[in-house]
């Protein structure tokens, strides 16, 4: 008898294919209108089950933060363990960048559109870890580059931030999640670049 996909899946399988899916349907039919019973069944389990995994919908998005906020605290981790070198800057943004999946651009979707939602949930306990993980990773970059200067400094914190702003950019349809990487890793590259150019930005000329 051939084992159906259901008993094939593991609870890591099953915990990360319900967290998909439920970004994808708060995304395509809103948050609130979303139930864990809707879930669950087009995850083809019971409701039971999927509580074994998440009891709530804030749970699912929770998880999302948490994983993101440990990924940012070993980012900082592992910048801390790296020899001062001028390609460290890149390197360091980038595997920022390229850290990210297509669950955590859908993450990233979600939480734009609701920023209430992301508010609340940043608001509890420990809910901010990924803002004070990059911040911190910003600051100990902030230490490598040639010329600290505010501007240069604002510019940094752009090229950490590029993969929100290429989710923000993008078009509803028509480009793929490889594409918005490839993006914002362009994008990144651009600005650290224009840091490692030398003086400050001049302002545009005034209108007479």
């Amino acid at each position: 008898m051939t084992t159906s996909p259901r008993t094939r899946r593991d609870g890591t399988e099953t915990r990360a294919l319900a967290r998909r899916t439920a970004l994808r349907l708060f995304t395509e039919q809103g948050y609130e209108a979303t139930s864990l019973r809707q879930i669950a069944d087009e995850l083809g389990i019971n409701k039971a089950s999927l509580y074994y995994y998440f009891d709530s919908k804030e749970a699912i998005l929770q998880s999302l933060f948490d994983e993101r906020g440990t990924e940012a605290e070993q980012l900082l981790t592992w910048l801390r363990e790296q020899p001062r070198a001028p390609e460290l800057l890149e390197a360091a943004v980038l595997r920022w960048v390229d850290s990210c999946t297509a669950e955590k651009l859908q993450g990233i979707r979600f939480m734009t559109a609701n920023p209430l939602v992301a508010r609340t949930l940043t608001g509890r306990p420990g809910g901010d870890r990924i803002v004070a993980g990059l911040t911190h990773f910003a600051d100990e970059l902030a230490a490598l580059l040639p010329d600290p200067s505010p501007q240069n400094v604002m510019l940094l914190r752009m090229a950490v931030l590029s993969i929100n702003a290429a989710v923000s950019a993008a078009p509803p349809t028509g480009i793929g999640d490889d594409d918005v990487i490839a993006a914002a890793r362009r994008a990144a590259r651009a600005v650290l670049a224009e840091i490692r150019g030398g003086g400050p930005i001049e302002p545009p000329p005034r209108s007479p």
